[in-house]
């Protein structure tokens, strides 16, 4: 299981956010949100929104820190990136077939 966090760079609400990702299925990022206590609140479209001071506690249970761009590319690779506004596949989604 590999998941993926971007640094705590995005603002809102008064605090910095980091997305975190998975490049195989939004169930594998369930599970790993689940075993954080991540609340499934924090799911949007295809990433988990985590505040900066839960960042350290994704990492140490085995989020690998990459760039947002890196993000992005790796939920467009997996066939998971769903933007806002675009209808996309169920959240618990498998990725397409290469």
């Amino acid at each position: 299981m590999t998941l993926y966090i971007d640094p705590p760079t995005w603002p809102g609400h008064g605090r910095l956010w980091s997305h975190l990702v998975s490049d195989v299925s939004y169930a594998e990022l369930h599970a790993f949100a689940d075993a954080l206590g991540v609340p499934r609140r924090a799911f949007e479209r295809d990433h988990y929104d985590l505040p900066a001071h839960r960042y350290a506690d994704a990492v140490s249970a085995g989020a690998l820190e990459v760039s947002s761009r890196e993000v992005v590319r790796l939920l467009h690779g997996a066939g998971l990136r769903r933007r806002k506004g675009v209808a996309g596949a169920a959240p618990g989604a498998q990725p397409r077939s290469s």
